[in-house]
């Protein structure tokens, strides 16, 4: 709406549409399109992970080569959603799920909402609302007006309540609409558990978890619950279906489970520390992922040397696991142990089976720190590697910058630097690094190039 179209005799008209219009957006839970206004994680061990829960569910829903990226939210929320090809995990969720069936089953209900292309449906459903919104604004102001004209308290009143009524009827239509793509999410996902020999189980148990966090216990209104159909309707919808799988009572293989309770232990020792990670594995506090959770604390409290020597006792007990020498190499690199940190990422990378750029990008940035102009060629390297498979990657590109300044080649430097915050998404900020960089850089040389690119491409 524009306000500047708004004069005296129209401005009932304009209140009423802004008015009614207004909700809408949330109805349909918008979100913005870039990942920058969320508050985002980047962890390769859980990204491993999660990676490994999503591909087979994909698979089965015919998307597996559609280029769909998973998100960590850093939110204590009990929640997941897609936005895009996008689908965005709540560190909470992995907290909150016990067990790997669990939290596969909240990412196969999100990659039903994909397959079902809820997100471009839901905004057809509201354009259609926004029609009818003001249709019923003009509407139920032209009755108050004629009503003012005539003297008719009665028409004036219908008038009103035509504009507060047809706010309201679009809301539930379109939380209706929106409680429907739940349900056939919730069934889809039922269908993708199968197709992958998993069971439905742990989706079933997720609507438990919901009605254990009291989700629905505000006094005010709560958006989830006028947007989802209650939990226990939600179990009940599927229960059936689930329970007639073959698969039904199989559970997770011990290996998976590990590593699930592997990062449940991380995100709780980041989130809450000591005490956070004593609570959630007060029942097996001598178990492999509560010693983990605990060496990472210890390292976050500030005792270097305490969690290295348990770090060490974790690696002996798993020597195969890339993500304890992750850790153990970013203990170092804290402590400014650069080039034993490098090593540490080095063992990491070598071990890691999901080959993530962020390992090989740590690899040079443990590099950097070291101060040796000797180490800055393969710092650069490295980091160039984890770039190429996570471009998104917005810490490698400080880094990169670093070290092309420690090698005096400063048009490079703000050349990476401008490739940090265009890929971050501060496209005004990217231009101004790459005008720079090329009043440094050889005309019509490869990285001038790259630099042309950035201040002639239109933001996104």
């Amino acid at each position: 709406m524009k306000l500047s179209l708004c004069g005296i005799g129209t401005r009932l008209i304009c209140l009423a549409m802004a008015a009614t219009l207004a909700v809408l957006p949330t109805l349909a839970e918008a979100a913005p399109e870039s990942k920058r206004n969320l508050p985002i994680v980047r962890d390769a061990e859980i990204e491993a992970l999660i990676g490994d829960y999503v591909r087979p569910l994909l698979k089965a829903a015919g998307l597996s080569r559609s280029g769909i990226e998973v998100v960590l939210v850093n939110s204590d929320d009990f929640n997941a959603f897609v936005l895009g090809r996008r689908i965005f995990v709540n560190t909470g969720a992995i907290t909150m799920t016990e067990t790997p069936n669990q939290l596969i089953g909240i990412l196969a209900h999100e990659i039903g909402h994909l397959a079902g292309n809820h997100q471009e449906r839901m905004r057809e459903q509201i354009e259609h609302a926004q029609t009818i919104a003001i249709v019923a604004g003009l509407l139920g102001a032209g009755i108050v007006a004629a009503g003012a004209v005539s003297g008719s308290r009665n028409a004036s009143q219908a008038g009103t309540g035509l504009l507060a009524g047809s706010g309201s009827a679009i809301q539930r239509g379109l939380l209706s609409y929106q409680r429907g793509e739940e349900s056939i999410a919730d069934r889809a996902a039922i269908t993708y558990l199968d197709k992958t020999g998993q069971s439905g189980k742990g989706l079933l148990q997720t609507f438990d978890i919901l009605d254990r966090q009291n989700l629905f216990a505000n006094s005010r209104v709560n958006t989830y619950l006028l947007s989802h159909p209650m939990p226990e309707d939600r179990k009940a919808a599927i229960q059936e279906a689930a329970q007639r799988s073959r698969y039904y009572d199989r559970t997770d293989p011990p290996e998976l489970v590990e590593r699930h309770q592997l990062a449940r232990a991380k995100v709780a020792a980041y989130s809450g520390g000591m005490t956070a990670v004593r609570r959630l594995f007060a029942r097996d506090p001598r178990s492999l992922a509560a010693l983990y959770g605990d060496a990472i604390a210890t390292y976050l409290a500030g005792s270097t040397n305490g969690a290295l020597t348990k770090m060490s006792a974790l690696i002996a007990s798993r020597p195969k696991n890339p993500w304890f020498e992750e850790m153990r190499g970013q203990i170092l690199l804290d402590a400014g142990r650069g080039t034993e940190a490098a090593a540490a990422f080095r063992k990491a990378a070598q071990l890691d089976g999901s080959r993530s750029g962020l390992l090989k990008a740590e690899i040079g940035q443990a590099l950097v720190t070291t101060g040796d102009p000797k180490e800055m060629s393969r710092a650069i390297e490295y980091i160039k590697a984890g770039l190429q498979s996570d471009p998104d990657n917005a810490t490698a590109y400080q880094f990169l910058a670093m070290a092309y300044g420690h090698t005096g080649d400063i048009g490079r430097a703000e050349l990476a630097t401008a490739d940090g915050y265009w890929h971050a998404g501060a496209f005004r900020e990217a231009k101004v690094f790459a005008a720079r960089a090329q009043q440094k850089l050889k005309p019509g040389s490869p990285p001038w190039r790259q630099a042309q690119d950035i201040i002639t491409i239109p933001a996104h």
